[in-house]
């Protein structure tokens, strides 16, 4: 049985406010917290119950995850959290609000890079961040690094969201690791001087504004990829640009990951284990990543070959740890930029 119920959390005063807020209950169940669309994850929670019998309780949150576990504190019915970006599941921890997991399975199927040492955190599933660039603007070869989007060639050129995203963090937190402090932020002064308009939107709205004649080049993740070519009204969107898949210099392309981690207070922390270790799994990997046009990285799997069709990429060896330690000397760079001004 899979259970979807939604809440905004909003602010504290109105996550405190929801603490009656309750998952079903069952003899058997795992009561999920997630950032990711119900959507997503429901082949494989009907699969695991199918499988075990364990209910899977889904409460899709759009935000305010780390506020409302605070606030329910020991009484929480959350077992597990998803959600995405090596921030949000590092802030997790570093909050206090998950607990260590042992488990050989785990640690054969997910490699020590898209793990927590100390076994808060698991990843499941990567995405790159990428460059689309329109078929028509940009030749090809013509931009192969992260280092080519501060060529003044571009100015006028370039299309991004918020400097304080998470994605965009994460991709500064990178920069620095390879740049240093004062690199990175030559670095992006030189994007921020090519952007054709002030950051806005989602990484979406980056692609059509390259349709839209806006810009020529855009930053965002994979998957968008694969979500504009499955919407018959963003299909154009998407065929007006190739993938491209830039590195850093010496290195491979930036990526990041969704994950999950049990909660310090886990009622269920069993069955939520279970459910863990059947998510790490190379087959429900795969089904996972195909289902949210990602990459598994379990030994041995791979992307559908829907993604596969966009390219291959080496991905770069900066530690997710390291980029997610980098994260407040990323923000400070960021501001002192005036990224977004």
């Amino acid at each position: 049985m899979y259970r979807v119920l939604k809440s905004t959390a909003k602010t504290a005063a109105a996550i405190t406010a929801t603490l009656a807020f309750t998952l079903p209950s069952f003899a058997q169940e795992v009561n999920v917290y997630s950032y990711r669309q119900p959507e997503l994850i429901k082949p494989l929670m009907d699969q695991f119950t199918a499988q075990t019998g364990i209910a899977v309780n889904v409460a899709f949150l759009k935000k305010g995850m780390i506020e409302k576990l605070r606030a329910e504190g020991d009484r929480t019915p959350a077992d597990l959290i998803f959600t995405v970006d090596i921030a949000r599941l590092s802030s997790a921890v570093d909050a206090g609000l998950t607990q260590t997991v042992t488990s050989d399975v785990l640690s054969a199927n997910i490699p020590a890079e898209f793990r927590d040492p100390d076994g808060e955190w698991f990843g499941l599933t990567t995405r790159a961040r990428v460059i689309f660039a329109s078929k028509t603007g940009v030749s090809d070869g013509e931009v192969t690094t992260y280092d080519d989007l501060a060529d003044p060639k571009w100015k006028g050129r370039i299309c991004t969201r918020s400097g304080l995203h998470a994605y965009t963090v994460a991709l500064v937190s990178a920069a620095i690791s390879h740049m240093g402090e004062d690199g990175a932020k030559t670095w992006l002064e030189g994007v921020k001087s090519n952007l054709a308009r002030k950051p806005q939107g989602n990484d979406r709205a980056q692609i059509k504004a390259v349709w839209a004649g806006e810009c020529d080049i855009a930053l965002g993740n994979t998957y968008y990829m694969g979500n504009m070519l499955n919407n018959p009204e963003q299909v154009a969107w998407a065929d007006s640009v190739n993938v491209v898949f830039p590195t850093f210099e010496g290195d491979g392309t930036h990526v990041n990951v969704s994950g999950m981690a049990l909660t310090k207070y886990a009622p269920h922390r069993a069955d939520a284990i279970k459910l863990m270790e059947f998510l790490a799994s190379p087959n429900a990997q795969e089904i996972y990543a195909e289902q949210n046009y990602e990459y598994p990285v379990a030994p041995g799997t791979q992307a559908s070959e829907f993604v596969r069709s966009w390219g291959s990429f080496t991905a770069d060896s900066v530690n997710l740890m390291d980029v997610a330690r980098l994260r407040p000397t990323a923000l400070r760079i960021i501001e002192e930029v005036d990224f977004d001004g």
